[in-house]
């Protein structure tokens, strides 16, 4: 298993929310961020804005359907602009229920 945590620009969320749900991947945590990229915030006239809104998308998946993932939250998060986003993939040991204690996604 591994988890997929992608930071994307929230008018694109709901985007990338519903195309990872036309292909079945429903379960995932929303979370509202702030931060920066390489660019270290955003000049606009004489106004810096050092950190930026964004929303984190945490979601498990079997191994086997990373790339798919990937593939859509890239495709639905993407602009071609500075500042849509990352995605980040890590190993995931072990997923437990708590309503019945299964290991299990």
């Amino acid at each position: 298993m591994k988890m997929i945590r992608a930071i994307v620009r929230p008018e694109k969320t709901e985007e990338v929310v519903d195309g990872l749900a036309e292909v079945g991947f429903f379960s995932l945590t929303k979370l509202n961020v702030v931060g920066r990229g390489k660019q270290k915030g955003i000049t606009i006239g004489t106004a810096h804005y050092d950190e930026l809104p964004k929303v984190m998308l945490l979601m498990v998946v079997e191994d086997e359907s990373v790339e798919q993932a990937l593939g859509i939250i890239t495709e639905k998060a993407f602009t071609g602009n500075f500042g849509d986003g990352k995605l980040f993939v890590s190993p995931v040991e072990s997923a437990y229920t708590i309503r019945t204690g299964e290991k299990a996604l």
